[in-house]
């Protein structure tokens, strides 16, 4: 078992038949350790496998539960690691459809399936019998090493989070509530992904104006692709709308733009998430309540490095004030722009975007269209690489003898100091059935408990593809994303550990989050631009007084990016520490809290709540979409050590953080983690500094 939080997640990778459907989802053969067999996958298949894999693995629980020997943690916490006996693949080849392949024949299955695994996963952690050897070990751990007592730690932990102390009526209505959440996660998201395919604006071409090049071309592409042939497609994902806001001079247009994106999942009709969430957020409330806890909050967070909602909400806190205050400066610099050249307007939220753009021209001379030229996908990916190779020694090489799930999905071997690690998959396009957003999975995790086992790692976006043999350009903001993700990536790569359910990125929530921001840094490094930022036309490097206004420009918009976050955050967190969420009207709350937080109308937040995935669609970042700010904070005081040293690739500096962040999982505490790579707790002024506010 990959530990009770990773197990939560892929119960259902047992036995999942004899023969050839075994072979193909579980027994993964092939090079490097076996590969998922992604190119002989059949969705009525994965179905069968699953339901295979939920009986199986179920048995194979109780086998451990009844046995008579006294617990021990060879018998009982090392047994619970291998109950999946490597056969959580089948989950793997599930989410990956799930995440990048939905489609009218998958969405039943997943509508099946759910409410299945959830019903497993109760049935799991509600055996009293398995809790009770586990207990055992957890009262006599002092002979096991740290490793083994992390492990134990963890996995009681999350038994009696789960409700394992509790009477059986009790266990009985979570395990309800629990399948019904299932089911609830799902349709939340299947009504989001319809939102984001079904609603494109198409453009004719004098519609066009001040869009980049590069950018008509991948509309014109994305039009063609869907039947629009002469026609320029606007998809409704954020990949698609940001750069249209930014730079289209169709004011009517780009407000259209703005309100259908930001309407995803509330448009009052069968698709609108708004009764979803109210269900949401009363069993998540019930729930709370029979587990012990005062509310959600309390329980998401208790693990966290924050350990309360008051301390989450302290640190929002801290920022938002000098936040709104910068939109308000931003927003008058606008609002002066407009005036001046007569557009007799308010700066309103579709604004936003376009006018900032004219500010950062005027303040800096720095045109982010110009930027963009500079930034090919296939370019940064290979500065990602270079990057990685530089601070930490990873070496990647490309390989074509690895089945996947799609065309545009492509792989490479990575090893470190010569020594295989595992692979790297890319998957940078949008397509149908692809959820929104950008992301990393690990398909399998590394480990050692049983002879070396390499980790598998994805990549995944949502670029708008080109046409045939032009390059991709894409925006800072962008380029920073794909950065963040594959340092989600560098981070599962690095793992040095024995158990695989406390390898890789299975850290704190709150924690997770820093090695990738991290390695957002690296794009900004001086080293990378220079090899890799450059002309998509001419094949030059991006010239030193362009380099100069980037630099020059980094707090700038600090505002809009800070505020724009933490109003979604804030309103999760809020949401989630309500006690008794009876009679909530989603959209009603939202409004009046960004009122009480006093919001500033020329923005929205960024995730409103009927489009939230992070919060909705799972409980993954639930009461902890704060995670990403108490990272930032982790982040911007390590950075400082990276100046304090000598730069972005000082070999001292990268080494410690390897060694105590990337390499060590979940094996130790990550506050005890950071005070070994810093020397110190953290100094959480620096994120002040980091986004240009004043400290007090």
């Amino acid at each position: 078992m990959r530990s009770l939080t990773i197990f939560l997640a892929v119960l259902c990778v047992a036995n999942a038949q004899t023969g050839g459907l075994r072979n193909m989802y579980q027994n993964w053969s092939g090079p490097h350790g076996g590969v998922p067999p992604f190119d002989k996958v059949r969705i009525p298949e994965l179905r069968t496998a699953l339901e295979s894999a939920i009986a199986e693995t179920l048995r194979n629980l109780d086998r451990i539960a009844q046995q008579t020997e006294p617990a021990t943690f060879e018998n009982t916490i090392a047994a619970l690691e291998r109950a999946d006996d490597g056969q959580e693949y089948v989950q793997s080849i599930y989410g990956v459809w799930k995440s990048n392949m939905s489609s009218d024949e998958f969405r039943p299955v997943q509508t099946e399936m759910e409410p299945k695994l959830a019903a497993a996963r109760d049935k799991m952690l509600q055996n009293g019998a398995l809790f009770h050897r586990v207990a055992k070990v957890y009262e006599n751990m002092a002979p096991l090493n740290a490793e083994q007592q992390r492990l134990v730690w963890d996995m009681y932990t999350d038994f009696v989070r789960a409700g394992a102390k509790l009477a059986e009526d009790k266990k009985k209505r979570i395990a309800e509530i629990n399948q019904r959440l299932a089911g609830l996660y799902t349709k939340f998201s299947n009504n989001l992904l319809h939102d984001e395919e079904n609603y494109v604006l198409y453009l004719k071409k004098e519609q066009l104006g001040g869009l980049a090049g590069s950018f008509v071309q991948a509309a014109a592409a994305a039009a063609k692709q869907r039947g629009h042939d002469g026609e320029y497609a606007i998809l409704n994902t954020r990949s698609s709308v940001e750069p249209f806001l930014t730079d289209s001079t169709e004011r009517a247009l780009r407000e259209k733009v703005w309100r259908t994106f930001y309407s995803r999942g509330d448009n009052g009709d069968e698709y609108d998430n708004n009764a979803v969430i109210v269900e949401i957020l009363k069993l998540r409330a019930e729930r709370t309540t029979l587990q012990g806890y005062k509310t959600f909050a309390d329980r998401a967070i208790e693990k966290q490095m924050a350990k309360k909602p008051a301390a989450a909400m302290e640190l929002m806190m801290k920022l938002w004030p000098a936040a709104i205050a910068r939109v308000k400066e931003e927003v008058a610099d606008m609002q002066a722009i407009a005036d001046r050249e007569g557009a007799k307007i308010k700066i309103a939220a579709w604004d936003y975007r376009f006018y900032a753009e004219k500010v950062r021209k005027a303040k800096y001379d720095l045109d982010s269209r110009e930027v963009m030229e500079y930034l090919q996908l296939e370019k940064l990916r290979e500065g990602m690489m270079w990057a990685a190779g530089k601070a930490y020694g990873f070496e990647f090489a490309p390989v074509a003898n690895v089945p996947v799930f799609h065309e545009d999905v492509r792989v490479w071997e990575v090893k470190r100091k010569g020594k295989h690690v595992g692979l790297w998959y890319f998957d940078p396009y949008a397509r149908k059935g692809k959820r929104s957003g950008a992301w990393m999975t690990a398909y399998r995790k590394q480990s050692r408990m049983d002879g070396e086992r390499t980790t598998l790692v994805s990549n995944n976006s949502n670029f708008v593809k080109g046409a045939a043999g032009e390059p991709v350009l894409i925006s800072w903001t962008d380029a920073e994303t794909m950065f963040h993700e594959f340092g989600h990536a560098i981070h599962g790569l690095s793992s040095s550990v024995t158990y695989g359910s406390l390898a890789g990125t299975s850290v704190a929530r709150d924690y997770v989050e820093f090695p990738s921001q991290i390695n957002e840094y690296f794009l900004s490094a001086a080293e990378v631009l220079e090899r890799f930022a450059v002309h998509y036309k001419t094949g030059k490097p991006m010239p030193a007084e362009l380099l100069k206004k980037i630099e020059n420009a980094d707090k700038f918009n600090q505002g809009f990016a800070t505020t724009e976050f933490l109003a979604s955050a804030l309103v999760d967190m809020k949401v989630h520490m309500i006690a008794n969420p009876d009679g909530i009207d989603p959209d009603a709350y939202e409004r009046e809290t960004l009122a009480g937080l006093k919001m500033p109308e020329e923005l929205p937040m960024r995730h409103r709540m009927p489009q939230f995935s992070h919060i909705f669609s799972s409980e993954g970042y639930a009461a902890g979409y704060y995670s990403y700010l108490w990272a930032d904070a982790l982040t911007a005081d390590a950075w400082e050590a990276f100046e304090e040293g000598k730069g972005a690739f000082d070999q001292d500096v990268a080494g410690r953080f390897y060694e105590n962040v990337l390499s060590k999982g979940n094996t130790v505490d990550p506050a005890m983690a950071y005070r070994k790579f810093r020397g110190r707790d953290v100094d959480t002024n620096a994120l002040m500094r980091d986004r240009g506010f004043a400290v007090k």
